[in-house]
């Protein structure tokens, strides 16, 4: 896949689904085993990324994480506190705001 890849590869966290909390600690072996394999494309995991320490112990070993469900929780949430805030299901949610709020849980 690497040969034929260009961009970066996925690597799958675990066989769980999407959304699912585990903990990445006990991955740190299969990531040691990708670093070790001198790819020349990025490595950047996937699911159970959702806060700080995920995020960082999915990054100790390769070159990056990707958030996806826990982000799109965020957004919901965002969405539904607009609506009970007065906006009513026609508002348009603040989607910057939401995205700078949960960036802060992940980078502080």
């Amino acid at each position: 896949m690497d040969a034929l890849s260009t961009g970066f590869l996925y690597a799958v966290s675990s066989s769980s689904t999407t959304g699912k909390n585990k903990d990445l600690n006990e991955q740190q072996e299969y990531f040691r085993r990708l670093e070790g394999m001198g790819l020349r494309n990025r490595v950047l995991v996937g699911f159970s990324i959702r806060d700080r320490a995920s995020f960082e112990a999915a990054c100790l070993h390769t070159n990056g994480a990707i958030i996806g469900t826990a982000y799109i929780r965020a957004l919901e949430s965002a969405d539904a506190e607009g609506e009970a805030a007065g906006g009513g299901a026609g508002h348009v949610p603040d989607i910057t705001g939401a995205t700078k709020k949960f960036l802060s849980t992940i980078l502080t």
